[in-house]
């Protein structure tokens, strides 16, 4: 830890993948950093998991989370983002959110996190180039496309799949499920999407930023392929990710957390 500084008390809101790597992790050790409290739905599911870290931490409920901590990592149902994130912004703390869908149908916590002095982190996630992005955005940026192929498993029961009655089952051939706006995309696809969320968000906006969903049977990565032309630059990335348990988020995604919480005591810092 950086000298002359308390450790900041991290919660984790949700135990699923995302929420245990980054709980192992920080009982491991972070620099400048403890776990405060987690929350989950079903402790008791969790409760071999809990009893084995090094230093077990409190499960409280979601609205109580804030007692315990200076910093949330939502990683929860994106349902629960605004229960999760409002206590801690409203009191100028800091809230890291993976569910960037969500925050589109909450915008009103950016005005929030502003009015207290809070501050909402999305991170990096599975969007490699997000650096790029943002620095272009300084700038004009003209345009930004992102297609997405996934395997089929990581898009059952997406809304716009269960609202539009589309049959994967037997699936042979790459099928083209969606084109539209990044908003519009968070939607159809709120756990599948909110990388294409940040993207928009460090971007030209949900409005502007198009998006291609494909369901492809012949991949078994979360496939993203960005699209960027800038007056500064124009260029495109491609990122195939590794899905975690959870076959709609990659493994990178909480591997990106940790790597922002390692940002927050170092003496370097590399990238934006």
């Amino acid at each position: 830890m950086r000298s002359g500084r308390a450790p900041q008390r991290v919660a984790i809101a949700g135990l699923g993948a995302i929420g245990k790597a980054i709980a192992r992790e920080l009982d491991r050790g972070l620099d400048g950093l403890t776990l405060g409290a987690v929350a989950s739905g079903d402790p008791e599911k969790h409760r071999a998991f809990l009893d084995g870290l090094r230093t077990t931490p409190p499960v409280v409920p979601l609205d109580q989370l804030h007692a315990h901590a200076d910093l949330v990592i939502e990683a929860a149902p994106s349902r629960l983002l605004r229960a999760i994130v409002e206590p801690f912004v409203s009191r100028g703390r800091t809230a890291i959110v993976l569910s960037a869908a969500a925050l589109l149908q909450n915008e009103d916590l950016i005005d929030l996190a502003n009015l207290n002095g809070g501050q909402i982190i999305v991170p990096t996630g599975a969007l490699i180039g997000l650096d790029a992005v943002t620095a272009a955005a300084v700038g004009t940026i003209h345009s930004v496309r992102m297609i997405t192929r996934k395997p089929v498993d990581g898009l059952r029961g997406a809304p716009f799949i269960v609202d539009n009655g589309i049959d994967l089952d037997g699936l042979r051939e790459p099928l083209k499920l969606f084109e539209g706006t990044a908003r519009e995309a968070g939607k159809g696809f709120p756990a599948n999407l909110n990388v294409a969320v940040a993207l928009s968000l460090a971007g030209i906006g949900p409005d502007r930023t198009m998006v291609e969903i494909w369901a492809d049977p012949g991949v078994t990565r979360n496939t993203h392929r960005i699209e960027v032309d800038a007056d500064s630059a124009r260029f495109a990335m491609t990122i195939e990710n590794v899905p975690s348990d959870n076959p709609r988020t990659g493994l990178i995604t909480p591997l990106s957390v940790i790597a922002l919480l390692r940002k927050q005591s170092a003496a370097l810092r590399v990238g934006t």
